[in-house]
């Protein structure tokens, strides 16, 4: 860590006086190098992750490459504000700057996904950066690396540093040369991460958990909410922060969507990652198979019904897979609200159905957690779509749909979910200082 931060902060004079259109081009060439070993990447990063082949081909390596395109062309509009106060002869303008050494920190559920949504818009900016990637999770930053210098990414603009959060995450937020920290990841790791770098007083971006909502009205047309809210409960094994994790259903519709939910997550195959045809692949670490096996334990043991899944279903893998981390997409109802299950993020293949009666109640109940991160809502009632969306207290608010990103707008959450926002705007307003000068004439 030491001798990358030295590395960055000696390189950034340089790369911070580069126009925003070289930074530009280099961006845009490092999406194309990436772009150009698409397969190479995707087949890394399911077998390093234990995620499908498929979804690391169609979802986590083109978003690596959008995420370098998307700032490469977003650096090039940004606009400083500029007023006149005629009566005192003066004219004030803004003007913004790279802050310095970016000490970035990403998890490892969407490995590469992830490490460049932050690479990118920090050097973009004109910063240089640190990034640890998840130790779990480290082969595909390994061979973003090789393609830096290909790029035309000078020597020392990124640095990569593979090691384990307690000890090159914690020297990296301690480190007093590197002002700003982006963080993806638990909530408990960010409390850690606020509490070392206060005496530096360092700006932080935090996106963590999420224990998201999705509220089912009666008049919802259930041909596109069941097989969207099956892929929401379950895309990459549930170890996404966007994940829905609590369903709640309407009490005229409840049993009818159980009937239909239940039976569309029991299509879902689960199994190699390598296969095509696989719809969820291995739990990140046998630790964390386990952790999520805990939660449908307690949930059994409060009373609730596991409908499909964990302990109820036959769990049947290829010979080569059957010490692999593997669990079923596991739908449980008649869960309380206080359960554990509930309350807290189990960021696997389970989702919990309960039902609600009215539009008052179940707002109420969606947010009754710590977390505020994303939340669905399905109902064909355009008025209540917009009353619902405006009371919940989540970051993002899907309506009818789930995960249609523009990546202009505000992506983060409240409460637990973390601290600030990403996204064009405001992911060049954390990675730049901006100064207000005023002109007497």
């Amino acid at each position: 860590v030491e001798a990358a931060v030295k590395a960055a902060k000696d390189a950034f004079p340089i790369w911070s006086s580069k126009s925003p259109l070289e930074r530009s081009q280099i961006l845009n060439k490092l999406a194309d190098l990436i772009e150009h070993d698409l397969e190479a990447f995707a087949q890394a990063e399911s077998k390093d992750q234990g995620k499908t082949i498929t979804f690391a081909r169609t979802v986590d390596i083109p978003r690596a490459v959008h995420n370098f395109r998307f700032f490469a062309s977003s650096i090039l509009h940004h606009v400083t504000e500029c007023t006149e106060m005629p009566t005192m002869g003066c004219v004030h303008y803004t003007s913004r700057a790279p802050v310095g050494v970016a000490g970035l920190i990403s998890p490892w559920n969407l490995p590469l996904y992830l490490l460049t949504w932050k690479i990118a818009p920090a050097i973009a900016c004109g910063n240089t950066v640190v990034a640890k990637p998840s130790e779990m999770t480290s082969v595909t930053a390994w061979m973003m690396c090789k393609l830096l210098e290909k790029a035309g990414v000078p020597p020392g603009v990124v640095n990569v540093v593979f090691g384990t959060g307690a000890k090159a995450g914690e020297a990296l937020v301690c480190h007093p040369d590197v002002p700003l920290i982006s963080f993806t990841g638990s909530t408990l790791t960010a409390q850690r991460i606020t509490e070392k770098s206060a005496p530096h007083c360092k700006r932080l971006s935090l996106e963590l958990g999420g224990k998201n909502p999705a509220i089912i009205f009666d008049d919802a047309d259930l041909s596109q909410c069941i097989p969207t809210t099956v892929r929401s409960s379950f895309a990459n094994q549930g170890e996404i922060c966007l994940c829905t994790s609590r369903i709640f259903v309407q009490r005229g519709i409840y049993s009818e969507f159980l009937k239909r939910f239940v039976a569309e997550a029991k299509k879902w195959k689960t199994g190699n990652p390598s296969d095509p045809t696989s719809d969820v692949g291995a739990l990140i670490s046998k630790e964390h198979l386990e952790k999520v096996r805990t939660y449908v334990k307690k949930a059994q043991a409060e009373g609730a019904r596991v409908l499909c899944g964990e302990g109820v279903d036959p769990l049947a893998l290829p010979p080569g897979n059957q010490k692999g981390y593997f669990m079923l997409p596991t739908v449980i109802a008649e869960v309380k609200d206080e359960s554990c299950c509930m309350q807290e993020e189990i960021f696997g293949p389970v989702t919990c159905v309960v039902a609600f009666d009215t539009e008052e109640e179940v707002i109420r109940r969606a947010n009754g957690v710590k977390y505020g991160l994303a939340a669905t809502v399905w109902s064909g009632n355009v008025g209540r779509v917009h009353r619902v969306a405006h009371r919940l207290q989540s970051g993002l608010v899907w309506t009818n749909c789930w995960l249609v990103r523009d990546l202009n707008l505000p992506f983060g959450g409240m409460k637990a979910s973390g601290i600030g926002r990403e996204g064009a705007k405001d992911s060049y307003e954390f990675f730049t200082e901006v100064k207000t000068i005023t002109i007497k004439h």
